[in-house]
């Protein structure tokens, strides 16, 4: 239990997929617009990542056990396509107004690399299912905060701050992204995975 927690934790802050590993950047850039975008694509990403380690885990064992390895990222791709197209058709008939708030978006989550990168991680690090269920579901939540974070930073900023034309827009948020992963970064040794 206590690696679990460990695991969870580092995933959320030192080992922070988005402002650690550089993941995501361009749905994180493109709908951190603002703060109900962000949590909208940001809870999209903890449900497709989350569903996906859960999926491909025992898929790789599969894949183990009859010694075709090889096929794991194309196995893996699969499945991501898949739950973002079953993801995108509930939020099309649920949630209309934040489908379309994603517009082209929403499908990229399907080549979004956080959501490869988690399945892939978790056969590199040789996870159980328990440690990449969490890991899974602590490395979507990091990049959430993440997203959450910058979207709530631009909008204070275009209320409260002249931020020079050269850097309006994505010039700021790439600052603000720079200065975020130094914080994150200077979590190191808090946890390990």
């Amino acid at each position: 239990m206590e690696r679990l927690i460990e695991i969870f934790v580092a995933t959320i802050l030192n080992h922070n997929i988005a402002l650690v590993y550089i993941l995501g950047m361009c749905p994180l850039i493109a709908i951190s617009t603002s703060v109900k975008n962000a949590k909208g694509m940001g809870i999209a990403v903890v449900i497709v990542v989350t569903l996906t380690g859960i999926i491909n885990y025992p898929i790789y064992q599969l894949l183990k056990q009859t010694e075709t390895t090889s096929l794991a990222l194309l196995v893996f791709i699969i499945t991501i396509a898949a739950t973002v197209q079953i993801l995108e058709l509930l939020m099309e008939k649920f949630v209309p107004k934040l489908y379309n708030a994603f517009g082209i978006f929403l499908p990229l989550i399907t080549v979004n690399c956080v959501v490869l990168a988690v399945s892939l991680f978790f056969v590199n690090r040789e996870y159980s299912f328990s440690e990449t269920a969490v890991f899974s579901f602590g490395s979507s939540l990091g990049w959430m905060l993440a997203i959450v974070l910058i979207a709530g930073l631009r909008e204070k900023m275009a209320k409260h701050s002249d931020v020079p034309k050269g850097l309006k827009g994505k010039g700021i948020v790439f600052v603000l992204l720079g200065i975020l992963a130094l914080a994150f970064i200077g979590l190191t040794g808090l946890a390990s995975i």
